[in-house]
C-alpha cells in the first residue's frame, strides 16, 4: 500500500482518505484514469496520456478540474513524497458526488480527484525479462473500450479466470478476433512483421502502444496493423504485451501452445531495448 495519497488538493495517508458513499465513480464508475509509468523518478508518455484524458473527458462529457501543469505537479509529488524510482502513478477522476443517487448527471459536477504512485514489483521486473503465458478468454467488456472508465469488470473476470492456469495476462477475444490483454495491449510477431488490432472502440487506445508503433521505423519492423485471430496469435513467431507497467512484455505461450522456443523471441527483445531509451529520453 502506498504511504502517501492524493485527494482533492490535499496529501495524505491513505486511511485518511474518504469520498462520500453518493459519489459517482463508486455508485455507477462514473470516473476515468490514467495510469503513467514511471522511470528513473520520471513520468512516462505524460503528453500522449493527457491527450487521452482530454479524449475521455470529452467522451464522458465530464469537466477536468486540474489542468495538465496541475497534473504534473500532482503526479511528480506523488513519485517524490513515495519515492519511486520506477514504478507508476494512478489519477482518477470521478463526476463527484451530489448526496444521492440518480442516473442522470448534474450539470455542474463538483469532480473527485484522487491519485497515488507505487513501486514496480519484482514480480512484474521478472516477467519483462522472462516472459509470461497468456490463456484466452471471450471479450465480455462493453462497447466503449476506448475510453478509459473505472468500469473494468469485464477485465476482472478475465483475470479471474486465468488465475488458477498460473498465466500472467488474458487474450481477449471478440467475434473469431483478437482484441486485447486485460490490461495490455497485445502484438504478435509473425515473420519478423509486427501484427495488432487497428484503433477503434474496441480497444484501449494505449499509451505505450502508441509510442512502441512510432519507435518502429528504428529497428526496421514492419507493421500490419489489422484484425487477426486467436488462431493467428497460436502460430505466431513471437508475441508481446505493453502497457504502462509492463513497458515491452515478451509472452511464450497462448493456451498452453509455445510460441517459438518458448523463450523471449529477438524482435520483442530488440523492441524492449528501443522503448526503454526512448522512455528514458522522453520522460519528464
Amino acid at each position: 500500500m502506498p504511504d502517501v495519497v492524493y485527494l482533492n488538493g490535499r496529501y495524505c495517508r491513505p486511511e485518511e482518505a474518504t469520498v462520500s458513499v453518493f459519489d459517482r465513480g463508486l455508485l455507477f464508475a462514473d470516473a476515468i484514469y490514467e495510469v503513467a509509468g514511471v522511470i528513473d523518478g520520471k513520468l512516462l508518455d505524460f503528453a500522449s496520456h493527457m491527450q487521452r484524458l482530454d479524449r475521455s473527458m470529452a467522451e464522458m462529457r465530464m469537466p477536468c478540474p486540474l489542468s495538465h501543469a496541475e497534473i504534473l505537479e500532482v503526479m511528480r509529488e506523488l513519485v517524490r513524497r513515495e519515492g519511486v524510482d520506477e514504478g507508476l502513478v494512478y489519477m482518477q477522476f470521478t463526476r463527484g458526488s451530489t448526496g444521492d443517487r440518480d442516473f442522470l448527471p448534474p450539470d455542474d459536477p463538483k469532480p473527485t480527484v484522487f491519485g497515488f504512485a507505487q513501486h514496480k514489483s519484482e514480480a512484474t521486473k521478472a516477467d519483462i525479462k522472462n516472459g509470461i503465458a497468456m490463456v484466452s478468454q471471450p471479450d465480455i467488456r462493453w462497447g466503449r473500450r476506448d475510453i478509459k472508465t473505472v468500469g473494468l469488470m469485464g477485465s476482472v473476470f478475465a483475470k479471474m479466470a486465468v488465475k488458477p492456469t498460473g498465466a500472467g495476462e488474458a487474450l481477449l477475444h471478440q467475434d473469431g478476433f483478437v482484441t486485447e490483454g486485460a490490461a495490455t495491449s497485445f502484438f504478435a510477431v509473425k515473420d519478423g512483421a509486427i501484427l495488432t488490432r487497428p484503433l477503434s472502440n474496441d480497444i484501449l487506445h494505449g499509451c505505450t502502444r502508441k509510442a512502441l508503433l512510432g519507435l518502429l521505423a528504428e529497428g526496421d519492423i514492419r507493421l500490419d496493423e489489422r484484425l487477426f485471430t486467436l488462431e493467428e496469435a497460436h502460430t505466431a513467431d513471437e508475441a508481446f504485451i505493453t502497457g504502462a507497467s509492463t513497458y515491452v512484455t515478451p509472452v511464450v505461450s497462448i493456451d498452453g501452445r509455445q510460441l517459438g522456443d518458448g523463450t523471449p523471441g529477438p524482435v520483442t527483445r530488440r523492441l524492449q531495448e528501443i522503448y526503454v531509451d526512448f522512455a528514458r529520453r522522453d520522460a519528464v
